[in-house]
């Protein structure tokens, strides 16, 4: 026998606050009046009803804000998650959505239900992803992701034989002579003038 209800607040499966649903009578009278979760429709009650779809649309549009901001925030982080990897970067395990949401939770202390990251299959090699989340049914957002190794890896440098033979030509072409200021010029000392020679008078003819 089914009797039909108004719910006061959410159940998933069944309909939201302020939805007017038909149920088995046992359900109802067992579990969702007992725990306040629905009501007997009435005259009383359907008066009731206006208040109750405001309240809903009240909250709706609180969860519709704040699930539009944290889309906005989370769009400019980056979630790091350390794993253990071989050299060849295979990781040991996987990485699945209830992981990123507890490093998330840890990270940026945001709390979010592991059913809203989208992510399809569990992730096994490192790197940097872009995982898509289900925040509201009108809301969508994108959270960056990095993957890395906890072992770092082991880079051997090498240096070019042709960069070693090459070197100290390029560090002695690229010397800059230093400057040798010239000693100034002494100045040439001025020549004794000759003595002068008086002219001896010419002697007069007899």
């Amino acid at each position: 026998m089914k009797t039909e209800v108004i719910l006061t607040q959410n159940i998933v499966g069944l309909g939201g606050e302020s939805d007017q649903v038909r149920v088995a009578a046992g359900y109802a009278r067992n579990y969702l009046f007992p725990q306040r979760l629905a009501i007997p429709v009435s005259g009383a009650n359907k008066r009731h009803l206006e208040s109750l779809r405001q309240r809903r649309a009240e909250r709706e549009a609180h969860e519709f804000n704040t699930m539009t901001e944290l889309s906005k925030g989370l769009a400019k982080l980056v979630c790091v998650i350390k794993v253990k990897a071989g050299e060849d970067g295979k990781m040991f395990g996987a990485v699945t959505s209830g992981m990123i949401a507890d490093e998330m939770k840890h990270q940026f202390d945001v709390s979010l239900e592991k059913k809203k990251i989208q992510l399809e299959h569990p992730i096994k090699t490192l790197g940097e992803y872009e995982i898509e989340l289900n925040l509201h049914a009108e809301v969508k957002g994108t959270l960056k992701l990095r993957i890395e190794s906890t072992t770092p890896a082991t880079v051997v440098e090498t240096v070019p034989v042709d960069a070693k033979a090459e070197a100290p030509r390029t560090e002695k072409r690229g010397r800059r002579p230093e400057k040798v200021e010239a000693a100034p010029a002494e100045k040439p000392k001025a020549e004794k003038a000759a003595p002068r020679t008086e002219k001896k008078p010419k002697a007069k003819a007899e």
